[in-house]
């Protein structure tokens, strides 16, 4: 694992804090912005940014993702292109730890030890690996981590402890909780026992957590905070994006770091990220 991302997890659970985790779709609204767009989320207080690959058939995307996915892969988004914005942004100053969102198809195809060398060179930090099953797992963990790469895994409201217990075993990041059982996407409120599970699942596991699916608004976020190391906030950012893009004079950028700003806000009153 990277120091990057080694020395926020370990200020996180030091200091008890959480911190925002937004996530943004490389190549949407289109590759020039997506280091701007990195550079607005360190700037408004996020701790890690999770940077979803585009994939033409996302499995637990919600319509808002899946759709930046569809208009990224349009424009021509690919893995080079990713990776040669992301060692831009790493040149222009964005420190923080950034998690690739990545589909195991996309490993597969690109090959992933060729993969895990390219995306450590370009300055990203780990991967999660939202389709991986767990019999798989050990084998592309061991692998992305003679990289310096973490893995992280998914856990949903419905996995049985065991299979939690061995889902935190492999993670060598943070553990990515699923708020609700289904797909991405806002939601009004935060189930009632989310708070539960998050103790539960610290029960079963030393990793960090990371909470993701259904976290759209500053007060979903604050509910939050003590409970998990990370808040993950995805469609309400992908959908932020879209409504500036039909503006008169868009700036998506500066959108983009209103909105996490907003968000990172309620987090604590010092709160600086990692």
């Amino acid at each position: 694992m990277t120091d990057r991302l080694t020395q926020c997890l370990t200020r996180l659970r030091a200091e008890k804090r959480t911190v925002l985790c937004p996530f943004i779709t490389a190549g949407y609204p289109d590759m020039r912005h997506l280091g701007g767009m990195l550079m607005a989320l360190q700037n408004a207080g996020a701790g890690m940014v999770e940077l979803g690959f585009p994939f033409s058939d996302p499995v637990a995307d919600g319509p808002v993702i899946q759709e930046s996915y569809r208009l990224a892969l349009e424009k021509g988004a690919d893995v080079g292109g990713i990776l040669a914005e992301v060692r831009g942004a790493r040149e222009a100053g964005f420190k923080l730890p950034l998690l690739a969102m990545i589909s195991f198809s996309i490993l597969f195809r690109y090959g992933t030890p060729r993969l895990a060398a390219e995306a450590a060179a370009a300055g990203i930090d780990g991967f999660i690996l939202p389709d991986v099953t767990l019999e798989e797992a050990p084998a592309v963990i061991e692998e992305i981590g003679r990289h310096g790469l973490a893995g992280c895994l998914l856990v949903a409201p419905t996995t049985p402890p065991e299979r939690r217990r061995a889902i935190g075993a492999l993670c060598t990041g943070f553990v990515y909780y699923l708020s609700v059982t289904g797909i991405t996407g806002e939601r009004t409120s935060l189930p009632a026992d989310l708070s539960a599970n998050l103790l539960e699942l610290r029960r079963l596991t030393d990793r960090p957590v990371c909470v993701g699916f259904g976290v759209s608004t500053p007060q979903q976020v604050q509910a939050l905070s003590g409970l998990a190391d990370g808040v993950i906030v995805g469609s309400a950012l992908i959908r932020c994006i879209t409504r500036e893009m039909a503006a008169d004079k868009p700036d998506v950028v500066r959108a983009v770091g209103e909105l996490a700003g907003a968000l990172s806000a309620p987090l604590t009153a010092n709160n600086n990220g990692c």
